[in-house]
């Protein structure tokens, strides 16, 4: 005589078929709302089965078209589509293993954000051309240097161009300069405008008898064996060496402009640089900025954070200010340069709006420190992402930070350049 699969076995009292049936229907009649995925987006589910002891799962139907997986009443993975999955959970009852039977869950996995925007690579036969996104590493001073400058959702999905631009470069005497633009939306070249800024900002400070008069300026400056007049008039030097430097790249511009026969305005470009040099009393910072874009200095312990130039930000649209407008060479433009030493820092960053506005939202938390301290968390891997920017082992740091500009932020999808020094 076969012993029917619901006794527990020899010696035990076999559950009464009415009371596994009941148990299996119950099982059946719950109601689960599996959470939502994201396609893209890591995801996992557990069934609890507190109030069914003896039920167990075997499998789940159908759940490997959604790219996740089934193992100790546990959903986990990775699904790469979005759709409305139709999941037939196969179950069995302890004391009845024969019979398998199924319940049918449905789970929503919703599409990706990103996914909706087209990413239409720039035409590469176009005047100006340049690269949709480029990143750099190197060595800057007796510090590192990391770049990235990446092309925005919104002009990746009309295929246009990236209007971000950056420049990098050692200079004689062990001075190195960064300098950072970005395009204006409105002007049809501001490629081209970024690029020239940039360019022509570290060329013209390319000069080694430029770079000599500047660094006996500094060294008059904090020198304690010059007098107060003198070290005033070494600061008015460098200011007025800071300023031809600018001049010269509103000169290029403009020359620019007329040798294609198109108007200035069409290369509207921000500027920011930093000219940088360590000496025996310290870091050097010689800064400039012009438009919305910051460079922030952070102390070692982040306990201080310093604003290296002047923002122009504005509530209306047109607010900000670019190298190609002459109105900025006026008696104001002695506030746009900042003269800095410091004997040590941890970080100079600095980036465009499109890095700014999302992270930062506002103006005045560019000195905030937890905005910061949030800013650098978030680089070492504290995003929805996951993606870490390795400023310890480095090797790959520039791809790193290439892959982090692409984070997400609803209605934030403008170019994105930042370059930090560590």
């Amino acid at each position: 005589m076969k012993i029917p699969s619901f006794y527990f076995g020899i010696g035990k009292k076999p559950m009464e078929k009415g009371i596994i049936y009941k148990e299996k229907e119950e099982f059946k009649e719950v109601h689960w709302v599996l959470q939502p995925a994201h396609s893209g987006k890591f995801y996992e589910f557990s069934f609890e089965m507190d109030d069914f002891p003896n039920i167990k799962i075997k499998d789940i139907k159908n759940l490997k078209e959604t790219g996740l997986t089934f193992e100790n009443n546990r959903i986990s993975g990775t699904p790469m589509a979005s759709n409305l999955y139709h999941l037939d959970i196969e179950f069995f009852h302890t004391e009845d293993k024969e019979n398998i039977e199924e319940k049918r869950v449905q789970l929503m996995v919703n599409i990706d954000p990103k996914d909706l925007w087209k990413n239409v690579p720039s035409d590469q036969s176009a005047d100006f051309y340049k690269e949709d996104e480029v990143s750099f590493q190197g060595i800057f001073s007796d510090r590192k240097i990391v770049v990235a400058s990446k092309r925005g959702r919104s002009h990746a999905h009309e295929g246009k161009f990236r209007e971000d631009d950056f420049a990098v470069k050692e200079l004689p005497a062990n001075w190195n300069i960064v300098s950072v633009s970005d395009g204006a939306g409105s002007a049809i070249l501001a490629r081209e405008g970024s690029r020239l800024a940039t360019a022509s900002m570290n060329q013209f400070f390319s000069s080694a008898e430029i770079l000599n008069e500047i660094e006996r300026n500094v060294n008059i400056l904090y020198g304690a064996e010059w007098s107060k007049n003198e070290q005033d008039r070494a600061k008015e030097n460098l200011i007025r060496q800071l300023y031809e430097g600018v001049l010269d790249v509103h000169h290029t511009l403009e020359k620019t402009a007329l040798e294609n026969n198109f108007s200035i305005s069409d290369l509207h470009a921000t500027l920011i640089f930093t000219l940088v040099k360590k000496f025996s009393f310290g870091y050097v910072i010689l800064s400039f900025g012009v438009g919305d874009c910051p460079i922030n200095l952070i102390s070692p312990d982040f306990s201080k954070i310093e604003l290296l130039n002047t923002m122009d930000v504005g509530e209306f649209s047109g607010g900000t200010r670019f190298m190609t407008m002459k109105e900025i060479f006026n008696d104001q433009i002695v506030s746009r340069f900042r003269i800095t030493c410091v004997e040590d820092f941890s970080y100079l960053v600095l980036m465009t709006d499109g890095i700014y506005d999302p992270k930062f939202l506002t103006e005045n938390k560019l000195e905030d420190t937890e905005s910061w301290k949030a800013f650098f968390n978030d680089l070492n891997g504290a995003n929805d992402d996951g993606l870490k920017v390795d400023f310890i082992n480095d090797m790959e740091i520039a791809q790193q930070l290439l892959r982090w500009t692409d984070f997400w932020s609803r209605g934030n999808h403008d170019d994105r350049t930042l370059a930090i020094i560590y």
